[in-house]
């Protein structure tokens, strides 16, 4: 069962029934006429991930697993778990990408609620949890923006309560937040008493990231979503639904994808705050998805205009290949996500994003 999932029911919310977000974010997600269980075409039919957007993002990922490998001393077995794999493209690429001596000892991992696709390589292990005792990089590429939260909104009083949503995605507010969703609130998101105002309570993210974490005896944990801080909180949240490629009204009935940005500084918190009292973890970090790409040689640099008449197919296949550079790296889009990189161990994150061309890649 994939963290944000456990103890859901699976039973069928009618359009006249009140249940706050987290609750009804599961069933229209993870239920069994789910979004993510529903279709052959899986989420890529509604909407375009890094994933999605060029095969360049999935060689980036191998390489950020070489420097891993590198950095654990070239182990006999080295792991890669794909969270919320999806129909597996990411898995697939990063297996294809990688030096033929990397892949003979790398055990690949997809985590996923639906089902395993057709076809898919059989050297890729299909799980609904990940791994213990894994060794090498756990990578989740928008995965935490789905893990169910609870909505708050502040009433006409200045008070913080819980959003309550009907299957037809009609609101109204509930009772006051309290105990746990209040203190996390108050640490991380607190909201001034101006009605209106709205927050994402992303303790559920913490939990399912801090679990996934803890998967790993030795590597590095990455999050890459669209995400923010706390300096930059927004003031009315961010919950939204996309469907066949647009985004559209928040409506938890099976019919779109449902997700919310995420309070990344909370998650690497949250990991941190589990390890034993007398380790203290290495430091984690957080980078837009430009400058890591950048780091990992995807950098959108347009071909010599030379190349065009020396080589002209070459010059073609770079000049396409710079063009899905600039949309993974690109602001306004997919360059905007933020990437959490945890290391576990005694890796250093910072030292896994030098620049491409000053990083042997064997």
């Amino acid at each position: 069962m994939t963290p944000g999932t456990a103890g859901f029911s699976g039973a069928p919310q009618a359009h006249g029934d009140w249940r706050g977000w987290r609750e009804a974010t599961r069933e229209a997600l993870y239920g069994p006429e789910g979004f993510y269980r529903a279709g052959p075409e899986g989420p890529a039919g509604h909407f375009r991930t890094s994933v999605h957007a060029s095969p360049l993002f999935a060689g980036a990922v191998a390489r950020l697993l070489c420097r891993v490998d590198r950095a654990l001393g070239r182990p006999a077995s080295l792991d890669f778990v794909d969270m919320a794999a999806g129909r597996g493209e990411l898995v697939t690429g990063v297996l294809a990408a990688l030096p033929a001596d990397v892949a003979a000892r790398t055990r690949a991992y997809a985590v996923e609620v639906a089902g395993r696709p057709e076809g898919l390589d059989a050297r890729i292990q299909w799980l609904r949890e990940p791994p213990d005792g894994v060794s090498g990089l756990l990578f989740a590429n928008e995965w935490l923006d789905n893990v169910p939260v609870e909505v708050a909104e502040v009433d006409a009083a200045g008070v913080a309560r819980r959003v309550l949503v009907r299957g037809d995605g009609t609101e109204r507010l509930g009772e006051p937040v309290a105990g746990a969703e209040a203190r996390w609130l108050a640490r991380w998101w607190p909201l001034p008493g101006e009605e209106g105002l709205r927050a994402e309570i992303g303790l559920p993210r913490d939990e399912a990231w801090a679990t996934a974490v803890a998967a790993l005896d030795g590597g590095l944990a990455v999050a890459a979503d669209y995400a923010h801080t706390a300096a930059a909180r927004p003031p009315f949240g961010t919950l939204t639904g996309f469907r066949a490629g647009r985004e559209t009204l928040p409506v938890p009935d099976g019919s779109c994808d449902l997700t919310a940005h995420v309070a990344l500084d909370a998650c690497a918190a949250a990991h941190a705050a589990r390890c034993a009292p007398d380790r203290t973890p290495p430091d984690a970090l957080t980078r837009p998805q430009r400058e890591a790409l950048r780091a990992l040689g995807v950098t959108g640099a347009r071909p010599p205009l030379a190349l065009a008449s020396s080589d002209p197919a070459a010059y073609v296949r770079a000049l396409a290949s710079a063009s899905e550079a600039a949309e993974l790296t690109g602001p306004g889009g997919l360059g905007d996500f933020l990437w959490l990189l945890q290391p576990v161990g005694a890796l250093d994150a910072a030292a896994l994003l030098v620049d491409v061309a000053d990083h042997e890649e064997q």
